[in-house]
């Protein structure tokens, strides 16, 4: 991306912010806006006058919003810029500070913090807006309240459709702890290298074996984007004990390595332009079980009857693209609306507007496993997702065209995959009588992610992004996943319910109970 150079001192740059409220406008002079938070005792401008009628907290709090820095490092910053979060959040911001005429500033934005990131490695707020090239520039705090008051409203909508669901009248069912308490790092995996036409080096996979003579499908689990395979390998190691075969696949470039390198500003963060490779990953992992390339998945007839695709987050789209769902026709047109403002409340929605960029507008290319030329070798017996998305790819048909049952979860705190958007929706469009709609209350995008006690998190989430206790959700999340694979020889084990299971609630909807879900809340 091209971005015209500007001059290392600019002849005109912003010496004035307005400040819109309510019909009426402040002008700030950024000198002494920028001598005031150096010195708030000291400056002596009527600005400072004014600002020191605000109490100290508010004082303290404008002081670090203006000289906090914006970006860290040299290297990370010019990477998310050029990414897919960077220009949508930049519109977004532009739409807020505009020139004297109106005008968005997104271009203008990206061009600056571009020009300064050649210069210095950190940039505060004042940084930039002392850089930007309009003399005058004019801060939208009335649009920024009604973002503000967009997200309360998309929250409020979220913690009515949950009230709608408890309301449901579902039959209460308990059930006891599975993994609490237990030691679940004694079994270590086998660690496989899977040399792969479409990449340089192998491709990494963890074998969790079955510990059963069970007959049964085996499980082919991919992590989410910026996930890697010791994230689940709580889940792959409960669920080999209890007879499944899981093969846990790592996608170098989307992965957490993927990430820490564009931390350190060595490349852009991943998002869906890896969603080729990962499904060139799977394709090849199924080649190779199909050619006899795999060691044996267990004791005999464990993993001998089909296999399920399992994924969360993007590693669940991948699974339901797998299984040969094709995004509709007019993904570009419907990501046009949906990011006329920024998607604070659904944040996969940037990922799914990556698409057209990579896969084109829908409806042309497919990765079917049904229907494949390996469906006679390996049959698809169904698809589980954890924090799955698609609201923008299948808005019509949601899951209609996967003949199969699927199990769809979600968490009531997730904002990057709420559940009433990214699954009731699509889980709609599923008629298959075993296909079955879970959301844990509580539970938010990252409960399924285990850290493990090696190595330092690369983030640090507050509690209202991790959600209740992920061990306990975890724990829930394993006793409704066995009931799902049971339900090829126990069809009715997975009922509608509110389960309590550890002091964790989960509501489990059939379509039957969707539907109702879905009229309270009064959707079409």
């Amino acid at each position: 991306m091209f971005f015209p150079p500007l001059a290392a001192q600019p002849a005109r740059a912003a010496s004035e912010l307005v400040v819109e409220l309510d019909g009426l406008q402040l002008p700030l002079d950024l000198d002494d806006l920028e001598a005031w938070t150096l010195d708030p005792q000291g400056a002596t401008s009527s600005l400072a006058l004014w600002l020191d009628l605000l109490d100290p907290g508010s004082r303290r709090g404008l002081i670090r919003l203006l000289r906090a820095p914006l970006l860290r490092d040299r290297g990370f910053g010019v990477q998310m810029l050029s990414s897919w979060t960077g220009e949508p959040l930049l519109r977004e911001v532009g739409g807020l500070i505009t020139t004297p005429a109106g005008d968005n500033t997104g271009v203008l934005l990206l061009a600056t913090l571009s020009q300064l990131l050649e210069r210095q490695s950190t940039i505060t707020s004042l940084d930039l807006l002392r850089a930007l090239p309009p003399e005058r520039l004019h801060l939208r705090v009335d649009g920024l309240l009604e973002l503000a008051g967009d997200w309360r409203r998309q929250l409020q909508l979220q913690e009515r459709a949950m009230a709608e669901l408890r309301a449901l009248p579902l039959p209460r069912r308990s059930s006891r702890t599975l993994l609490l308490g237990r030691q679940d790092h004694g079994r270590s995996p086998q660690r496989l290298q899977l040399a792969v036409a479409h990449r340089s080096s192998p491709l990494p996979l963890e074998l969790w074996p079955a510990r059963q003579a069970k007959r049964g499908p085996w499980l082919l689990l991919m992590p989410g984007l910026g996930g890697n395979t010791e994230q689940l390998s709580w889940l792959a190691a409960a669920l080999a004990e209890r007879g499944w075969p899981v093969l846990l696949i790592e996608h170098p470039g989307s992965d957490e390595r993927a990430v820490k390198a564009s931390l350190e500003g060595e490349g852009p963060p991943p998002g869906a332009e890896s969603l080729p490779a990962r499904l060139a990953d799977l394709q090849a992992v199924l080649a190779a079980q199909r050619d006899g390339g795999l060691p044996a998945f267990g004791p005999s007839p464990a993993g001998e009857d089909g296999m399920v695709l399992f994924g969360h987050s993007l590693g669940g789209l991948a699974a339901l693209m797998a299984a040969g769902l094709v995004p509709e026709q007019g993904l570009a047109q419907r990501c046009e609306q949906a990011l006329s403002s920024l998607p604070v409340t659904n944040l996969s929605r940037l990922l799914q507007c990556q698409l057209p960029q990579v896969m084109g507008d829908g409806a042309r290319q497919t990765f079917p496993v049904s229907g494949s030329a390996l469906q006679d070798a390996i049959p698809l017996r169904g698809v589980i997702t954890f924090n799955g998305f698609g609201s923008l790819l299948w808005p019509a048909r949601g899951l209609a065209d996967l003949n199969l049952p699927v199990m769809v979860v979600g968490g009531s705190l997730d904002l990057v995959t709420p559940p009433v958007t990214e699954q009731l929706d699509l889980f709609l469009g599923n008629r298959h009588p075993r296909s079955r709609l879970v959301v844990v209350d509580g539970g938010s995008h990252f409960s399924p992610v285990r850290m493990t006690s090696q190595g330092e998190p690369l983030f640090r989430l507050g509690n209202q992004l991790v959600g209740e206790d992920p061990r306990r959700v975890q724990d829930l999340l394993l006793a409704a996943t066995i009931e799902f694979l049971e339900g090829w020889q126990h069809p009715s084990l997975l009922s509608p319910q509110r389960r309590v299971h550890n002091g964790i609630t989960a509501y489990v909807l059939d379509q039957g109970q969707a539907r109702r879900w879905r009229d309270r809340l009064g959707r079409p």
